[in-house]
C-alpha cells in the first residue's frame, strides 16, 4: 500500500474513532438534537485528533504523526 494510502487511512480512523466516543459520550450527558451533539463531537474529534503526514526525506518516503499532546513531530 502506498504511504500516501495509508496516511489518508489512519486519519480517518483517528478522527472517526474519537468522533464515535464524543458523539456517544456527549448522549450520555447532553439532551440535545443529534445533529448539533454530531456537530460538537465532529469539531472535538477533529481538533484532537493525531495528525499524519508523508515526507520525503533524503529520498525515502516517511510517515510521520504531529498531535497536540506530543511536542514535535513522531516519526513512524
Amino acid at each position: 500500500m502506498k504511504s500516501q494510502h495509508k496516511v489518508f487511512v489512519f486519519n480517518f480512523l483517528g478522527f472517526a474513532t474519537l468522533f464515535v466516543v464524543f458523539r456517544f459520550g456527549l448522549s450520555l450527558f447532553l439532551q440535545l438534537d443529534s445533529i448539533y451533539m454530531s456537530l460538537i463531537a465532529a469539531i472535538a474529534a477533529s481538533f484532537l485528533a493525531p495528525k499524519f503526514a508523508v515526507i520525503k526525506k533524503e529520498g525515502i518516503e516517511k510517515i510521520v504523526m504531529k498531535w497536540i499532546f506530543l511536542k514535535g513531530f513522531k516519526e513512524l
